[in-house]
């Protein structure tokens, strides 16, 4: 794809899960099916999605460059606001922990995938598409201000994260 500059327009972006046999999977399945987050979550702005790596320098004695850089732990985090409350965003974090009164004393976390399609409108047969595995939402948090839009927003961690192109 050429070099692109893409609107919030252009893309489109979804939850869903990869593994739906697992209890984290099926919690999610189940929530993202209830609240009809496949076509709902569009209206999340404001996504952000950052990769750290913990590179470390190795020094040897008597050197005062290093002289390899390891890699280390890989990090994968974001956040994302909406401007709709429904409870769906906090079930995602607290799964039945958002019921009142709880359902059991313990209750499974869901895990889910995000996956973000961008589209160029000039050239319609090619995508990006970036995916994040295994995404926990890890805040959760609403403001309901003066006089705007009331907005809630959420941050996750996630196990990793792919990028295609087409």
């Amino acid at each position: 794809m050429a070099n692109t500059v893409f609107r919030a327009i252009d893309s489109t972006l979804v939850l869903g899960v990869d593994d739906a046999n697992s209890p984290e999977g099926a919690a999610a399945d189940a929530l993202i099916s209830q609240f009809d987050l496949s076509n709902v979550v569009g209206r999340l702005t404001a996504v952000t999605l950052t990769v750290s790596s913990d590179v470390r320098p190795f020094f040897e004695l008597g050197s005062r460059y290093a002289s390899v850089l390891r890699p280390g732990v890989v990090l994968v985090s974001g956040k994302a606001d909406r401007a709709h409350v429904n409870g769906a965003l906090l079930r995602l974090l607290l799964g039945d922990g958002a019921t009142s009164p709880p359902a059991a004393a313990n209750f499974v976390q869901p895990a889910l995938n995000i996956v973000t399609t961008l589209r160029d409108p000039a050239y319609p047969d090619g995508s990006t598409k970036v995916i994040v595995f295994g995404a926990k939402f890890d805040s959760w948090g609403y403001t309901i201000p003066d006089d705007d839009f009331v907005m809630e927003s959420v941050t996750f961690k996630a196990l990793r994260v792919a990028f295609e192109e087409t």
